[in-house]
């Protein structure tokens, strides 16, 4: 799940070496924490969100075949 959103994340962004990704597991599922340049914050959640959410909607259908749980958030760097 990780690399697969790491991949679509790094093809949609101007700079994809500072693209990372923190995985973290809560309870019952995985966490996904995505951070990107500020520059490409807009790319990366899109016009109303469309995006991002349909970046965490492959995650999701991916951890579903694996029977598992998984969120996507974004992240927000200081630097803008």
């Amino acid at each position: 799940m990780k690399d697969l959103v790491e991949y679509v994340v790094k093809s949609l962004v101007e700079a994809p070496d500072e693209v990372s990704i923190d995985e973290f597991e809560e309870s019952d599922e995985t966490v996904l924490e995505l951070t990107v340049a500020g520059s490409d914050m807009g790319r990366v959640i899109g016009k109303s969100g469309r995006v991002i959410n349909a970046i965490r909607t492959l995650a999701q259908v991916s951890a579903a075949k694996q029977g598992k749980r998984v969120s996507v958030e974004l992240v927000e760097t200081g630097d803008r």
